[in-house]
């Protein structure tokens, strides 16, 4: 406003120009502290433990010969809803459980039920067959020995004996009797694999069926019995040359065995010091490897390989060492046995359902369906198909690690044996489709 002094008005003093300074703060962009980018989450859940029913009543039972009842897509599907389903994954996962926190060596022997030495006693003479049954001259051969076959015929004549030492009921003799015939591989095709393995899991849940083996000592099962089991067949494999059942290759955990992982990283759960990380250490293989399933399967698979590192070798493996924890190891292990395992139609066509390990009475029967040979004697994997014809023919699947085809496919411990015997040491190898 105007000013009056003595009646002249003067003109107000005229305000200082405002600066019209940049707005430097809007123009930097604004600074946030780094973050690593979120963990993808498996969309699988961490399947859940069933809980394992009792026994059955054994005047309930009607004992009778195992056979194929996976035959399409469609009896798969009804077995993954099926009471036995859940039975085979609460008896797997209670072993793994009955694993957990412990090393093979803090389990004295002298405090083990009796019934456990007789099993191993069982594996002793499995082994004593092997002398019995020398393999068969090949020639430098790599795929699998016809002795093998010797083999399982000499102990399909001797276990009814074995399995009377350890208060198997007569009756049920045939029946429990067949899955121990399978845990060694197929006669046909001189191979091993995974459901092989799984057979020597349901061997024992039907002695658990019959209450010869009770959950209290399902920790000895898991860490003196099924230790001893693999050691075996690791001779069976090198001896006989059995070849990888499948097509996995090196994209599995091991060219022929799976649940050493599951019940291994049990094992190792809040371990101290060694770490998912820690199986690329030379070290810690040596030393704990004998305590802990994990570590010794990946001391055998890289004795076996002639390139050394398990990127090249065994690509999961290396993947899954970059995992956190145990935890999360043991967790994907799980899933891996309930899908890769239990859910691929390659791998459950051949279990075989008797009375203690029963079916859905709605999945197919082998006599039903004409072309079927007996599990022992089928030569070829992959699904089962029923041709217009009504023949029975074999496709290829390949839609898992485990799955099953008629490819040959020559051993890698065969290569490292016959390496041996040519004096060629521990060298680089070829493996020669022979």
């Amino acid at each position: 406003m105007p000013s009056a002094i003595d009646g002249i008005s003067l003109p107000s003093r005229p305000k200082a120009a405002s600066l019209d300074r940049p707005q430097v703060q809007n123009r930097i962009p604004r600074l946030t502290p780094r973050t690593k980018a979120p963990t993808p989450q498996n969309p699988l859940p961490v399947p859940e433990t069933p809980s394992l029913p009792s026994p059955p009543a054994q005047s309930h039972l009607s004992f009778r010969q195992p056979t194929r009842r996976i035959l399409y897509s469609l009896d798969h599907q009804v077995f993954q809803a099926s009471p036995t389903f859940d039975l085979i994954v609460s008896f797997v996962f209670a072993l793994s459980d009955a694993a957990a926190y412990r090393k093979i060596s803090s389990i004295d022997p002298a405090e083990v039920p009796s019934v456990i030495h007789q099993l191993v006693s069982v594996l002793s003479l499995v082994e004593g067959v092997i002398a019995q049954c020398p393999p068969a001259d090949q020639g430098g051969s790599r795929f699998g020995n016809p002795a093998f076959r010797d083999f399982l015929d000499t102990i399909v004549s001797q276990s009814p004996s074995w399995h009377s030492l350890l208060g198997v009921p007569p009756a049920a003799i045939p029946e429990v009797s067949t899955y121990l015939h399978h845990s060694f591989g197929n006669r046909a095709r001189i191979d091993y694999g995974s459901g092989h393995e799984l057979n020597f899991i349901i061997w024992l849940l039907c002695l658990n069926r019959l209450a010869l083996l009770p959950p209290s000592i399902f920790y000895a099962l898991a860490l003196l019995v099924f230790p001893r089991y693999i050691t075996l067949m690791r001779k069976i494999q090198s001896t006989y040359y059995l070849e990888p059942a499948g097509s996995h290759g090196v994209w599995g955990l091991d060219d022929y065995h799976f649940l050493p992982f599951l019940f291994g990283a049990s094992q190792l759960l809040h371990h101290p010091y060694i770490r998912p990380l820690s199986i690329h250490n030379a070290l810690v293989l040596e030393e704990d490897g004998d305590d802990y399933l994990y570590l010794s399967m990946v001391r055998e698979t890289m004795a076996s390989k002639s390139v050394k590192g398990l990127k090249w070798t065994q690509p999961m493996l290396d993947d899954i060492s970059g995992a956190k924890s145990w935890e999360k190891v043991e967790q994907g292990m799980r899933r891996m046995f309930v899908k890769e395992v239990l859910g691929k139609l390659p791998v459950m066509q051949h279990f075989l359902f008797g009375s203690l390990v029963p079916a859905t009475a709605s999945m197919s029967r082998e006599e039903d369906v004409s072309g079927v040979r007996p599990e022992a004697e089928e030569r070829e994997g992959g699904e089962v198909m029923v041709e217009e014809a009504g023949g029975v023919r074999h496709v290829h699947r390949d839609d898992a690690w485990g799955d099953c085809c008629g490819i040959k496919i020559p051993s890698t411990v065969a290569a490292a044996q016959e390496a041996r015997k040519n004096g060629e040491g521990e060298g680089f190898r070829r493996i020669p489709f022979d």
